[in-house]
């Protein structure tokens, strides 16, 4: 008994210093048997002081007891090693190794939940201190998503795996289901088969949390499974399955209120050792005779297989699960939002939920959806991690190269999101279909519903934006008729990070992307003519594009109006051209760019014919899906689409300009970039910098033939 109230004083002997006008509170936690240990000598002679300096005087004199008194009881209970025993409830439970792994298990399938996972790992990334090793069970949609933004954000110490859930679906096919998420709500009961064998322990999660806390802290209460607990879970909190909140409502069987399965805790090793996959299926199979179908999908089955075995679940405190349905009683939970741990958008209505605390946990919900992302790549000190070969690439360029930024630029990995927004896209049959590839930022995103209605064939479009732009672009997206009405637009988000606006990677990301065998390579500033999609697909056929190297042009002008009346042929085209109200491309400042295309020959012109290569050229082609890439050292403004079409001459792709097409380009306020580009020297004399080794990287890969491109460059 002695050990006992030792252990229990240094554990529960707690004080807290409220002002100085207030008193000092200990407390301290006793059996009802024992009497209440003393305090300190001072006890009763602080109490008589009040005011000035002696209650000030009282004050720190007692702090200074209780400190004492604190090193007294530790130099004891290290004299007595047997009073920290398994045996003692005052213990406190194992915290976790500063290095140990988390697992963590998240079913997710489709382009919306891919979306909403993203908010989860954000809100656990940021409060995280441990290395972390996600299990994601995904459709083929989700696992390209979800592969290509790990591998881009390059978080130290997260490990990514990926479970096939098509391979899953025999699993829990046979059993009918109500809920909205249809067969993927069902996976959670065959995670023991799913995850690896030799995976001891895992914290489940729903894609619709957000943590408060530091996840450790839920990983830790494993410590606290006794007996043949293996489940850990928070009770429901609202009266589902009761039965009493509507007539004739007939839930599945559970015990009490039941159990919500949006946080699982699963101790994996008892769980096959108790034949978990018998189990629930008897129990799914028995119930399936009364109930014919579960409406709460993995939850009903959970509960059912809980009402017939209460020993299995550690019931977890209600803060690691609030719940915030319709029928919510979340709000008895808790008595201050700073308690919280966890939050659980559990209602279909999600953000619109009611809640006199819904405003809280909102704007708790939306700082991690609009949270930076590149501020979660910080390191766990202390914890080894492998170095990222990124790393000792950057570390072999000279820092103080005055083009250091730029070259830095080429190795920059940006965090990419894949299909934002859902995409539907069904191939044609006769191998002509043509994707549009562009990029942009926000303040070019007025331009899409233009281009949607100009252009009906898929499009490929790469988007440079922050977190929070991502949102906003979310919202326009949502909010228009005319996008989304249009599921064949893949919008990729590279997020934003450095100094410069990354224009050949972003059109890279959006060209990787297409699932056509064309691509028609614009940018998001141009307005296709009407009817160019399906012209280029006959172009296709005519030109003999799937057994020859071609590059087919569009002839590109241009207008200074911000109000158009759009020409709907070439003839009237050619009209506005000579009225002055459209000129070619770049005709006022840089004519070399399209000179090539030879407009006065394209005006009479009923066929295609073909130009030469000059230097500058930059027009706008349609290819083949596997022609190259750009070149990623150029950034900002200037020789972007230059070296990509150098390039295709090299690999002597032959120019043909199509004489019934055009594209016009709209005005807009001139770019962050090209304004750095004419009001800074050190910019231009980099640029020049870049050109000349992307030039002589030419001649070391395409020999003799390339030195025409030096000629070129010092006679133009």
């Amino acid at each position: 008994n002695q050990k006992w109230q030792i252990c229990c004083r240094l554990t529960f002997y707690t004080f807290v210093i409220l002002k100085p006008s207030s008193f000092l509170y200990l407390s301290i936690t006793t059996r009802p048997s024992m009497k209440p240990l003393p305090l300190s000598p001072l006890e009763a002679q602080s109490s008589t002081l009040v005011g000035g300096a002696g209650e000030r005087q009282a004050l720190e004199l007692r702090v200074r007891a209780v400190e004492e008194e604190n090193r007294a009881l530790r130099r004891e209970l290290s004299r007595h090693p047997a009073a920290v025993g398994n045996s003692s409830d005052c213990v406190q439970q194992p915290v976790v190794d500063k290095c140990e792994t988390i697992h963590v298990a998240i079913v997710c399938a489709g382009y919306n939940a891919s979306r909403d996972v993203v908010t989860l790992v954000k809100s656990v990334l940021f409060h995280r201190r441990n290395p972390l090793h996600f299990h994601f069970i995904t459709d083929s949609i989700a696992q390209q998503i979800l592969s290509s933004l790990f591998h881009t954000w390059m978080v130290p110490a997260v490990k990514v795996d990926f479970y096939d859930a098509d391979e899953l679906k025999s699993e829990v096919s046979w059993i009918p289901n109500k809920h909205y998420s249809g067969i993927y709500g069902l996976m959670k009961l065959v995670l023991t088969k799913t995850l690896p064998s030799d995976l001891q322990r895992v914290i489940v999660l729903d894609t619709d949390i957000t943590f408060a806390t530091d996840i450790a802290e839920l990983w830790a209460v494993f410590h606290k499974f006794k007996g043949q607990q293996v489940l850990g879970l928070v009770e429901n909190q609202s009266d589902w399955y009761l039965g009493n909140l509507w007539k004739n409502h007939r839930p599945w069987p559970a015990l009490g209120r039941g159990f919500n399965t949006g946080v699982i805790l699963l101790l994996l090793d008892r769980l096959r050792k108790l034949r978990w996959e018998q189990m629930w299926r008897l129990t799914a199979e028995r119930e399936l005779m009364s109930m014919l179908s579960t409406s709460l999908a993995d939850q009903d089955i959970f509960n059912a297989v809980i009402k017939q075995n209460p020993f299995l679940v550690h019931q977890l405190p209600c803060f690691w699960n609030v719940q915030l349905s319709d029928h919510t009683r979340s709000e008895k939970c808790y008595k201050d939002v700073s308690d919280l741990k966890v939050i659980h958008w559990n209602s279909p209505k999600k953000l619109r939920v009611k809640n006199k605390h819904v405003e809280f946990f909102r704007n708790l919900y939306l700082t991690f959806l609009e949270y930076d992302g590149n501020l979660l790549r910080r390191e766990l000190f202390g914890c080894p991690s492998r170095p990222l070969h990124l790393q000792k690439t950057l570390s072999e360029l000279d820092e103080d190269d005055p083009c250091y930024e730029f070259r830095r630029e080429r190795f920059t990995v940006h965090r990419t999101h894949l299909y934002f927004l859902h995409y539907e896209y069904e191939p044609s049959s006769d191998n002509t279909d043509v994707t549009l590839v562009a990029q942009l930022s926000m303040d070019r995103l007025q331009m899409l519903e233009a281009i949607c209605k100009h252009w009906e064939g898929p499009i490929s479009l790469a988007l440079y934006l922050s977190d929070a732009e991502a949102q906003q672009f979310l919202r326009y997206a949502q909010g228009s008729e005319v996008l989304m009405s249009r599921g064949n637009v893949g919008y990729h988000i590279v997020y934003k990070e450095g100094q410069f606006y990354p224009v050949n990677l972003l059109r890279n990301v959006a060209m990787r992307q297409v699932n056509t065998p064309y691509m028609f390579l614009s940018d998001i500033d141009f307005l296709p003519m009407y009817g160019l999609y399906e012209y280029l697909r006959k172009s296709v056929v005519q030109l003999d594009m799937a057994n020859n190297k071609k590059a087919l042009v569009v002839p590109a002008f241009e207008t200074l109006r911000y109000r158009l009346s759009y020409p709907k042929s070439k003839a009237e085209l050619l009209s506005q051209l000579d009225m002055g109200t459209l000129f070619t491309f770049r005709y006022h400042v840089w004519t070399k760019g399209h000179a090539p295309t030879n407009f006065a020959k394209w005006r009479t012109a009923t066929t295609p014919y073909r130009v030469q290569w000059e230097a500058d050229f930059e027009p706008y082609v349609m290819v083949r899906r596997d022609s190259p890439e750009y070149d990623r050292r150029f950034v900002g403004f200037g020789w972007n689409k230059v070296a990509h079409i150098m390039e295709l001459d090299a690999q002597e792709y032959e120019f043909v300009v199509l004489p019934n097409a055009y594209m016009i380009h709209m005005p807009h306020a001139p770019s962050f970039d090209i304004t750095k580009f004419r009001s800074n020297k050190q910019y231009r004399v980099c640029l020049k910098t870049l050109k000349e080794e992307f030039q002589q990287n030419m001649s070391r890969r395409y020999g003799f033939a390339a030195l025409k491109y030096m000629t070129a460059e010092n006679n133009s």
